[in-house]
């Protein structure tokens, strides 16, 4: 007698969601059961690596991944080529680090002109995230939404506390929003809901878990049950209010901690500090891309490498 495999049955399927001109559209989203579960369902689109960019230049990236991009840092846009050229990067996400007011402070009006030439130099689709101060990023994202009409951007994060602003302005000029919610179900349900009242249409709308200190340990496990749980209602309880494509955007975090940083000298027992970072990045993505991320934000080109071979071996099985 012939083993067969038990399988679910699937009410709800997560939306499709596109973004970028039609002569750079990239889709995310469409999937029929939980992550790679092809046995299952489809995943009519694979998951996606963004590349990580900064407006200007960083100050606490470590030498191990520093040092691919250090030439270019000062120039966003030489950044973006070097990324699409050398490395065929499919999406970049441009971190506006310079508009933080515990920062450089940067006028909106500065930003939103430098994304604008960013955005007309990519000739890939493009996330504008913002320097994660609601209240800057409120008067940031509209005016960068405002100017890139026509690109067909993914801006956020919209937070409870910023969402009508930028809301409004991703219905204006038909952008795609990243709603941001801290590592909670509810809230993020609850987000999804404003944001719906607002009039933001759903093919507008993706989620962002906002991992935070996710990175390999206990914050990782309660990301990934949260992220987890969220797939479960959206296909298996069929609550449209969940059936969004997810962002995961942590690199940055990634990248801060101590494991990802400390020198040989410091702890010769930790070994090589780049094979290190590159193996804590590329298990932070395949672990959220398992739990169900259809778009993961990363920055070291190895640790990129890794995920999208990844992500190529495990759809395989569709294709047989």
């Amino acid at each position: 007698m012939a083993f067969e495999i038990p399988k679910i049955s699937y009410s709800g399927a997560i939306r499709e969601i596109s973004i970028g001109t039609p002569e750079r559209r990239l889709t995310v989203g469409g999937e029929t059961s939980y992550p790679f579960y092809l046995f299952e369902g489809k995943m009519p689109h694979e998951p996606v690596v963004a590349f990580e960019v900064y407006d200007s230049p960083p100050e606490e990236w470590p030498p191990a991944v520093s040092q691919y991009f250090q030439d270019v840092f000062s120039d966003p846009i030489l950044w973006v080529k070097r990324c699409i050229d050398q490395y065929q990067a499919q999406l970049i996400c441009l971190r506006l680090v310079s508009a933080d007011p515990n920062g450089a402070n940067r006028p909106a009006d500065e930003v939103a002109s430098l994304v604008k030439e960013v955005a007309s130099a990519t000739p890939v689709p493009l996330i504008v995230w913002g320097c994660e101060n609601a209240e800057k990023d409120a008067e940031v994202l509209p005016k960068v939404a405002e100017v890139c009409q026509g690109y067909f951007l993914i801006i956020g994060p919209a937070t409870d506390k910023n969402y009508k602003k930028i809301g409004a302005a991703a219905i204006a000029y038909q952008h795609t929003l990243v709603a941001s919610t801290p590592i909670d179900i509810n809230l993020a349900k609850q987000l999804n809901i404003l944001l719906g009242d607002l009039g933001v249409p759903d093919h507008q709308i993706l989620m962002d878990p906002n991992i935070g200190g996710c990175s390999l340990g206990y914050g990782i496990e309660y990301t990934y049950t949260v992220m987890e749980r969220a797939r479960q209602a959206a296909l298996t309880q069929d609550d449209k209010k969940l059936q969004f494509p997810m962002v995961a955007n942590f690199a940055t975090d990634v990248w801060k901690k101590k494991e990802a940083k400390i020198t040989m000298e410091e702890e010769p027992k930790l070994g090589d500090p780049e094979k290190r970072g590159i193996l804590l990045e590329a298990l932070t993505g395949v672990t959220l891309l398992l739990a169900g991320a259809d778009i993961v934000v990363m920055r070291h080109p190895v640790a990129i490498k890794l995920v999208q071979k990844t992500i190529k071996k495990l759809m395989e099985t569709q294709k047989e």
